[in-house]
């Protein structure tokens, strides 16, 4: 299955949707944390500017998330940073830890930025949220005609149609590009196909199946549902947006326009999660932190829940956990509201971004164009990291090639997200507004209405604040 093949499915749909929206987190998903995110000060060093100085005596630093890629192939980022010092003659200081924020954060609020950051929007502590709100990431519509080093074509030819048409990477709608797109991955509702076998269970294609199965399996003592954390419902919503009302509805709601919450849409997406948070494994919130998400994904492999929301990393993060006999990976799209309805499923994807305050901008513009090469793209792939690159999925096996066919089997694309907004003093973030209070309808601690109510608020806010 071909690369571009998954966009021609979505891409007419959700591209009106990238362009007016201005930001997602996968997400991106959200905005930051007041209070966690990484303040930005003033840059206070001078980006380079002259493109000749990316000679053998410039060293750039690479900032990067070491993910469930880096757990399935350990020193994959090192690798692509040493091939593409032996192509450039360009040297590289990586860092790389699961808590980058951390690592890199002290440095940068005192003005020292690295000249590459992968890391992507809708993490929780939303350091690079913040610097999109902030205007703090280079511009990089010029790497798109650089050729790529090593080989004889544009960073364009080699990068698939609409993954630099989206809020994801041109968050202010303005036709430029700031982040680069990064490891792509279909999202939907992972499970065990063996225990499905074992059981003689159908995998439901409409809520109202869903509902049933849930049931069904309750009454063996298996919750229905769960999720590592409330970050992950970000592309599960966007999807269920698409499922419920459409393109026109998800670029209504992705843009807070005036009286989008109080639609029989927005009504059905907002009954459905309510629905879930009753069916969910009550151990879930506990566990839906930065820290022992595992956890919650490891009720997925002892069958203490049928389904959670996540992407295809999933396979190598949890490569060496234990799981019930006969375990095997399965994957679904997002459900129809109705018999014959569309199924959704978000083809979620990282990114790769240049601090403005970064010393060795040009050089660092160099290292994004090298990442779409061939070299480092079969590097990435033996992590299961997909590049977003022409018909590199040709290329897949195993479990990768099973989740990448969702789209062959019937599921539609959907990519775009929530517009980004100027910070402004008490509103939050689009994941404390949209997905944390999923923590407290789990725990009965919030009602379906209060959420609701505090999404209306903050749109009014959002909307009013637009970038």
């Amino acid at each position: 299955m071909k690369l571009k093949k998954i966009l021609a499915l979505g891409l007419s749909l959700a591209l009106s949707a990238s362009l007016l929206a201005g930001c997602a987190n996968n997400g991106g998903e959200t905005s930051p944390t007041p209070g966690a995110s990484t303040p930005v000060t003033e840059p206070s060093k001078t980006p380079e500017t002259t493109p000749d100085n990316t000679a053998s005596d410039v060293t750039i630093s690479v900032a990067a998330l070491a993910s469930g890629y880096e757990d399935t192939y350990p020193g994959m980022w090192q690798e692509v940073c040493d091939a593409f010092t032996a192509q450039t003659g360009i040297k590289v200081e990586l860092t790389s830890d699961k808590s980058l924020e951390d690592v890199i954060g002290p440095a940068m609020q005192g003005g020292e930025y690295p000249d590459v950051v992968h890391l992507a929007t809708g993490r929780e502590k939303g350091l690079t949220d913040q610097f999109i709100k902030d205007n703090q990431i280079a511009e990089i519509t010029d790497v798109l005609s650089m050729t790529v080093p090593g080989e004889d074509v544009k960073v364009s030819d080699k990068i698939a149609g609409g993954f630099t048409d989206t809020a994801l990477t041109n968050p202010y709608g303005d036709g430029k590009t700031y982040l680069a797109p990064m490891f792509y991955s279909p999202c939907g509702l992972f499970y065990n196909a063996g225990l499905f076998e074992q059981k003689g269970w159908e995998v439901p294609t409409t809520w109202d199946e869903m509902w049933e199965l849930g049931d069904k399996a309750m009454a063996e003592g298996i919750y229905l549902f769960t999720y590592p954390t409330t970050g992950y419902f970000q592309e599960f919503f966007y999807a269920l947006m698409y499922c419920v009302g459409g393109p026109e509805f998800f670029n209504q709601a992705t843009t807070y326009a005036e009286g989008v919450w109080d639609t029989p849409e927005a009504q059905t997406c907002f009954d459905i999660i309510a629905k879930m948070a009753t069916y969910t494994n009550p151990v879930t919130p506990a566990q839906a932190n930065d820290q022992d998400f595992k956890q919650n994904q490891q009720l997925v492999l002892d069958n203490k829940a049928l389904f959670m929301p996540n992407g295809t990393w999933i396979v190598g993060e949890m490569a060496d956990s234990p799981r019930a006999d006969g375990f095997e990976w399965g994957m679904t799209a997002i459900p129809a509201v109705e018999q014959g309805g569309d199924q959704y499923s978000v083809s979620w994807f990282e990114q790769a971004w240049i601090p403005a305050g970064a010393e060795h901008q040009d050089a660092a513009k160099q290292f994004i164009a090298f990442l779409y090469s061939d070299t480092a793209c079969e590097i990435f792939a033996k992590g299961g990291a997909i590049q977003p690159v022409l018909d590199i999925a040709d290329k897949l096996e195993g479990d990768n090639k099973l989740f990448y066919s969702i789209y062959d089997n019937g599921a539609k694309a959907a990519l775009g997200g929530f517009a980004a907004y100027d910070s402004v003093a008490g509103l939050a973030s689009i994941r404390e507004v949209f997905f944390d209070p999923m923590n407290g309808m789990v725990s009965g601690n919030i009602t379906e209405a209060e959420w609701v109510d505090g999404i209306k608020a903050a749109s009014d806010q959002m909307r009013a604040n637009l970038k």
